[in-house]
């Protein structure tokens, strides 16, 4: 495969050491595009890019930096799972003798390097979604996404993990192997976006792209220690996704409600990524453009805040509860309106139509046998069947489907009443912080504990699964930790296509919140 290295993560053994902090810990220090002297690779993006513009740093030389990282710190975590470091020194060179022949950037990411998914088709870079039947797949042209990214400057230097074809919310597959947590190798680093996720927290990427059908993006983002936006979705997703396996390669369409968005280490520069991807479709750029609203409220004491602390449906473990109850201290003591007891949806009941509308469009890539079986299987099974709900959601009529998405319009109308008294809503983004890796055992087996209690392995995305049916944007925002060490972190949901006021309010409140912290990791 030309110019492409395939790497491997053996399970480290070297002792912990600290990563140096990133310049971009605080929102101050981004804000002022300062570049950290000693690792340039680990700043902020905004400091990167800025470095970039003003010559004070090449391209190639930050690439070389950031290669060196890689060689370090990755093998630990298997983060990282295909690089292409001929190819990315080849961009880098071209984008530094293009600002010096032309005086001008290449765009708004110029030479900038970044992963993307291996979810995400890339142009003459193998792309596996973790599947053995894409084991040799090298797409000819990129997701839209993806040529976004590259006609924005910057430099695509490789692939990050997933689980296979993204149906997990650990990542591992039989190609790469785990990725595995970089504040805790005991610990999953989530999925589907597991890879991109623990790339940006170990400083193997400024940014990175993750897709969210079912908290896939936000989930990973909350157990490594980063920010997320899942990006609002309408009858079409802001951010293009076509190229988005796991439909198949070739296909154009998508699920009805997959996302993707940008992962950073600061609020501030998922702002940065959002410019470049907030796009339509190649084939609607002719007649629109997507200008998402501003933010108008400038301080957390001008915010309505809705706080959802906890909830019968899904408990959430004591050091969450306590964040949520710190967080809403917080706020009300900086001003902000804060009510606690309002609720837009019933949760339950909101959990259900989200599964239903999950399994229904998780089966259009089905094989025709396939579906052919799942619909006998649902003829066949009793209503009372633990299995039925599963089986009768993913073989619906048309007709049934139209109603489920009759009922998600209702449910987008409540949220929208919601929203006309208060400006966000903070919720807890998992019942607890990372959980323990559980790749080796089949699904059925897994579970999570809570408090000590033994609960379902997929309640750790109903938090996040209150966005995913009616299209709402939600922001995850890292806030201090547990006391063993591992990342805490918060939703924040929106109103449709308030996008860049949820990063408003992150960067708001991170002035008040706990500092998010750097993971140890093997080097």
């Amino acid at each position: 495969m030309n110019r492409r290295t395939l790497l491997t993560a053996p399970a480290s053994t070297a002792a912990a050491a600290s990563l140096p902090t990133p310049a971009s810990a605080t929102e101050a220090t981004d804000a002022k595009d300062v570049m950290s002297a000693t690792a340039p690779h680990l700043s902020s993006a905004r400091a990167q890019l800025a470095a970039l513009r003003r010559g004070e740093i090449t391209a190639r030389s930050l690439l070389d930096q950031l290669l060196e990282h890689h060689a370090k710190a990755n093998p630990g975590i298997n983060a990282v799972v295909t690089l292409d470091a001929e190819g990315a020194r080849a961009a880098a060179d071209n984008a530094d003798r293009h600002l010096t022949e032309a005086g001008t950037t290449l765009g708004p990411l110029h030479g900038l390097p970044m992963t993307v998914k291996d979810a995400l088709e890339t142009q003459g870079m193998r792309t596996t979604c973790g599947s053995t039947d894409l084991t040799d797949h090298v797409p000819d042209q990129d997701a839209g996404v993806v040529a976004l990214l590259r006609a924005a400057g910057a430099l695509v230097i490789g692939k990050t993990n997933v689980p296979t074809m993204c149906q997990d919310i650990q990542t591992s597959n039989p190609i790469f192997g785990k990725t595995k947590n970089p504040f805790d190798q005991t610990k999953t680093a989530g999925g589907s976006s597991g890879g991109p996720a623990a790339a940006v927290a170990a400083g193997l990427t400024p940014l990175e792209v993750g897709s969210d059908l079912a908290g896939s993006l936000r989930l990973p983002a909350a157990y490594c220690g980063v920010h997320a936006l899942r990006t609002s979705r309408g009858a079409s997703p802001i951010v293009p996704t076509r190229g988005h396996i796991p439909r198949p390669p070739g296909w154009l369409t998508s699920s009805d409600m997959i996302t993707l968005g940008p992962i950073a280490r600061t609020a501030a520069d998922l702002d940065v990524l959002l410019d470049v991807i907030a796009a339509p479709s190649l084939a609607d750029g002719a007649a629109w453009k997507i200008r998402l609203p501003a933010p108008k409220l400038t301080s957390v004491s001008q915010y309505r805040v809705g706080i959802w602390a906890d909830d019968a449906y899904c408990r959430v473990d004591s050091a969450t509860r306590a964040l949520l109850d710190q967080v809403a201290g917080l706020a009300r003591s900086a001003g902000a309106s804060i009510d606690d007891s309002s609720r837009p949806v019933d949760f339950a009941e909101s959990d259900r139509l989200f599964q239903r509308l999950m399994y229904a469009t998780a089966s259009a890539s089905a094989t025709d046998a396939a579906f052919a079986a799942d619909i006998e299987a649902a003829a066949a099974i009793p209503a009372d069947d633990p299995s039925s709900f599963y089986l009768r959601s993913r073989t619906m009529r048309h007709r049934d489907w139209c109603r489920a998405d009759e009922d998600r319009h209702k449910l987008r109308a409540k949220w929208a009443d919601y929203f006309t008294r208060h400006d966000i809503l903070i919720t807890p983004a998992t019942p607890t912080a990372a959980v323990d890796d559980q790749t080796d055992l089949p699904v059925p087996h897994r579970y999570i504990t809570v408090d000590g209690e033994k609960r379902s392995y997929f309640d750790q995305t109903s938090w996040l699964n209150l966005a995913g049916p009616v299209g709402l944007p939600s922001i995850i925002v890292p806030a201090g930790k547990t006391p063993d060490g591992l990342p805490l972190a918060i939703q924040i949901i929106g109103p449709y296509l308030a996008d860049r006021t949820l990063i408003a309010a992150a960067k708001h409140l991170a002035r008040l919140l706990p500092a998010p912290i750097a993971p140890l990791l093997s080097l």
